[in-house]
């Protein structure tokens, strides 16, 4: 995927909609590696990796969602 046509200040505007695109997967049951071939990681990933105390990596991102899901269920 290329990302070298966006500028940090581009993935910074569309963050919200990959962490809504991340959560959407998720919740329709995709597996980590499903996940880790989407472009909403790809993006995350390299939000994290130019702003690592801004922005969460992807794998943290996913485990803090399933975490939300299982404790919506749990009650």
């Amino acid at each position: 995927m290329s990302t070298s046509n966006l500028s940090i200040g581009e993935l910074e505007a569309k963050y919200p909609l990959y962490c809504k695109a991340l959560k959407m997967l998720i919740k329709q049951g995709k597996t980590s590696a499903e996940l880790q071939r989407t472009l909403c990681w790809d993006r995350l990933r390299l939000l994290h990796r130019s702003l690592p105390r801004q922005y969460k990596s992807p794998e943290r991102l996913m485990l803090m969602i399933q975490a939300e899901f299982s404790s919506v269920h749990d009650t």
